[in-house]
Parts: C-alpha cells; structure tokens; sequence
C-alpha cells in the first residue's frame, strides 16, 4: 500500500480502527488503500465503507452490477483516477465475464465514445454520467428528462447518480492523497 499521507499498519491500530480495518475486508480478506488511507481518522473510514457498499452493492440495486462498475469505470476515466480505473474495470471484465466485449467497452470510455458500444437507456446514463463529473455546474431538467425518454426509472437514475457521486469523492480522495495499487488485491470479486 502507497500514498503520500501517513497510513497506520495493523501493528499501530488501536481497537476502533483494527475494528473498522476488519469491516472494511473485501472478499478476498484484504483491505485496500483506498481503505487504509483513512487510518489516522478512523471515523472516515466507517463512512467511506457504508456509502461504497450501499452505492455499489445494495441489494435495492436493480442495474446490473457490471454497468454500475461502468459508470465507475467511466467517472474515474474522466478524473484521471488510475487506482479506482484499475480496480473497478477489473470488476466489469469479473462480472461481464466477456473478454472481446470488456475490451471494446475500455476503449470507447477511454476514447470519451460511450456510443461506440452503449445505446438506449444505458448510453444516456453513461452520457448523464459524464456531464456530473465534468460538467456539474451546467445540470439541467432537461438532463433527467433525456433519461426517462431513453426509459431510465428515477430508481435506476438515482443509482447511477449516486455511483457517479460516489466515485467524484473517491477519485479525489485518491488522487489528492496520491494513492496507489501497491499491495492491493485488483477487484473486489473473487473470480
């Protein structure tokens, strides 16, 4: 694990952070640096936790989970996240367990090309998407509106709205703090 700021071992946590460090194990046992960067505020770490399982793991969800690793994907290209591009495009290719297609998936998002390989309801959120990371400022109805015509529900918009958010928080998190994937296991799901 590698980031500028100073992070806790296991050795030096006390029992609220050794606590925490053990709620936030992936499955893989592990716990990863965008994790552990929170060791000298454990507190942080608690919530960081909470809303990442709640956002891309709630069982409320009815997206699929590999297109919201998509729209993390897309959010951390547009941020120039590598540490959460890395981890969460390893995700999509475990969960859509198609090489070919991951692969021309990777290059339209990293060509800014959405429309290369999305359409309908899923190219209108990924495009939703792109504007709330670039563009936040410039939000209109008319945004939300485009979505319901492409026949996105407010429950799936309200997903798609909080993944995206969610990864503006860590992607700054990350890249202000200047962590890395050093040590990490790449993926939250075990193949």
């Amino acid at each position: 694990m590698s980031a500028w700021i100073r992070i806790l071992s296991d050795d030096e946590a006390g029992d609220r952070l050794k606590e925490l460090l053990d709620n936030a194990r992936s499955p893989h046992g592990t716990v990863d640096t965008v994790m552990r960067v929170h060791s000298l505020r454990p507190e942080t770490m608690h919530g960081h936790v909470t809303l990442y399982r709640s956002v891309l793991h709630g069982q409320d969800n009815v997206l699929a989970f590999w297109f919201l690793e998509v729209i993390a994907s897309y959010t951390s290209i547009l941020n120039d996240c590598t540490y959460s591009l890395t981890h969460h495009f390893m995700n999509v290719r475990n969960l859509l367990k198609d090489q070919p297609r991951s692969d021309r998936i990777f290059t339209a998002l990293k060509a800014a090309r959405p429309e290369d390989e999305f359409e309908g309801k899923e190219l209108a959120l990924l495009r939703y998407a792109g504007k709330l990371t670039t563009s936040v400022g410039r939000m209109v109805k008319s945004d939300f509106e485009a979505l319901k015509i492409a026949g996105a529900s407010d429950g799936e918009i309200l997903e798609v709205n909080q993944v995206c958010a969610y990864f503006n928080y860590s992607n700054r998190l990350l890249n202000g703090l200047g962590c890395t994937t050093d040590g990490d296991t790449i993926g939250f799901y075990k193949e």
